[in-house]
């Protein structure tokens, strides 16, 4: 019954992303400036690609590009992705409204990880509020070392496909000047096969689903969320899992802290800092656990340190270098850990690294990171900063 179910839902997902792509391509064919380019030009794809990073949302409905390239990750290793991203404006008579963005990403590759993704942040007419969102499908052959910082640190290295369905809406109604207020829904399913040592998961169930509903309150002054160059973010969200809406056995709890700043120091140059932590239920199942690795640990091996909660900090120069090219280096460090009582400071492990920048659309940054870390360094591509 699992495995119909599963097999339903990886169905209704390629539908759905197709029709997804399909809506936004036929938004993108519809508009009447685009018909006009592509008829003058030919190589209306490779003008995309190369003057992508022009603001052409004030003549388009959608400002779109398509990217298609080999790509490589420590989980994935070599592969070939595919994206598509846009810029575009609900009121394109409102020239201080920050544009909404869309991105739409592929990934396959030769180990079996194929991946399906869309995210972006919708801006309402009025500026008033706004709708943040990910979408996502995974099928990953992984490495595992257990379940909690102290398994990771001493199990030997182990392997499991892990197959995982993310549906996340996060809505924010401005109440004044950079105050917002908003509501989240986090869906997630996430099932676990061909595990070689089943020990790891320390009694735990291969497949857990969670429903999440959560408030928020936040300071938001950045200019630009892809991609900040000045402003501050902070945010307090408690999300509760109700054990009805899962398969849990329990209701669940989550408090999140974030704060970010942003600052210009020089000509192209901005100094940006980030302080994440995550709070939630002792004892969580493992498929919620945090896991040191992507975005705020660059480098490192993402499920290598697995536990309930997660601090993280970090400080990254972002350079713009010549035309559509920059650069950033950073430097930080985070842990995971089961509890408030048993955190460590001695259980802290460092990253830093260097990294590379390409404008692909207006303020949109395609970008490669060289991360280092405890006895482990590795790249990592992206969309976005990370922070």
């Amino acid at each position: 019954m699992l495995k119909m179910n599963i097999k339903k839902t990886f169905k209704f997902v390629i539908l759905f992303f197709g029709f997804l792509f399909y809506t936004m391509s036929q938004c993108y064919a519809n508009d009447e400036d685009t018909i006009v380019i592509v008829s003058k030009n030919k190589d209306s794809y490779w003008n995309s690609l190369f003057n992508g990073h022009i603001d052409r949302t004030f003549e388009k409905r959608f400002d779109m590009s398509f990217v298609s390239a080999p790509s490589y990750t420590r989980e994935a290793s070599f592969g070939i992705g595919g994206m598509a991203t846009a810029l575009y404006r609900v009121d394109r008579t409102d020239s201080v409204m920050v544009p909404s963005n869309i991105t739409m990403t592929f990934n396959a590759s030769i180990n079996g990880f194929y991946a399906l993704t869309a995210e972006g942040n919708h801006n309402f007419k009025g500026r008033r509020s706004r709708l943040s969102y990910q979408i996502a499908f995974f099928n990953k052959n992984l490495n595992f070392w257990g379940i909690t910082y102290d398994d990771c640190n001493v199990n030997l290295i182990s392997s499991y496909r892990r197959q995982q369905y993310k549906v996340s809406l996060n809505y924010q109604y401005e109440l004044f000047k950079n105050f917002y207020t908003g509501a989240l829904l986090d869906f997630s399913l996430v099932h676990a096969s061909k595990i070689d040592e089943i020990s790891y998961l320390l009694g735990q169930k291969r497949t857990y689903t969670a429903t999440g509903l959560g408030l928020s309150l936040q300071y938001d002054s950045r200019d630009f969320i892809p991609n900040p160059k000045q402003g501050m973010y902070i945010l307090l969200r408690e999300t509760v899992y109700p054990e009805m809406l899962g398969n849990t056995g329990r209701t669940l709890w989550r408090t999140t802290l974030i704060t970010d700043f942003y600052q210009k120091v020089w000509e192209g140059g901005i100094i940006a800092f980030d302080l994440y932590g995550q709070i939630s239920s002792n004892n969580l199942p493992w498929t919620m656990r945090e896991e040191l690795g992507g975005n705020r640990m660059r480098g490192y091996y993402t499920g290598q340190y697995i536990d309930n909660n997660i601090v993280s900090g970090q400080i990254e120069l972002r350079q713009h270098v010549v035309k559509r090219l920059g650069a950033s280096a950073w430097i930080g460090g985070g842990s995971v850990f089961p509890s408030l009582q048993e955190f460590d400071v001695k259980k802290i492990l460092p990253n830093y690294g260097v990294g590379l920048r390409f404008e692909i659309k207006h303020n949109v940054n395609g970008r490669v990171d060289f991360g280092l870390g405890k006895q482990t360094g590795g790249f990592v591509f992206g969309m976005n900063e990370v922070f």
